[in-house]
């Protein structure tokens, strides 16, 4: 099993966290693989050390890989969740109250957004 977070709209706009397990399946000496996801495109980004986003909605289905530093979401709702280097996120919040994300550690942190269909 493979683990990331998924952070997703309910039908009153209200965003949330789910824990998402993405199954692997044995591919010899090379490991376990899953199966291939569709995907759009690829952005790499770097933030400033003091990066604080209001709230805010993604701007589409993405996920994002976070190479180092540490982040805390808030979801509308006011339940926060940090998340560190090598954390997966998949934000589906492309509509509704949306998020808050900010940076917990003083650096310029790197990311890796994959954007889906």
């Amino acid at each position: 099993m493979f683990s990331i977070t998924k952070v997703y709209s309910d039908v009153n706009g209200d965003s949330h966290f789910e824990d998402v397990s993405i199954d692997l399946k044995e591919a010899g000496t090379i490991g376990r693989l899953s199966e291939t996801q569709p995907t759009k495109g690829v952005i790499f980004r770097e933030v400033e050390p003091s990066y604080d986003f209001d709230f805010h909605t993604a701007p589409q289905k993405q996920y994002i890989i976070l190479l180092d530093g540490e982040i805390e979401i808030e979801t509308s709702l006011g339940v926060k969740r940090s998340f560190k280097g090598g954390d997966i996120l998949l934000m589906e919040d492309t509509e509704g109250k949306g998020h808050r994300t900010r940076n917990l550690t003083p650096i310029r942190r790197k990311s890796i957004f994959i954007t889906l269909p």
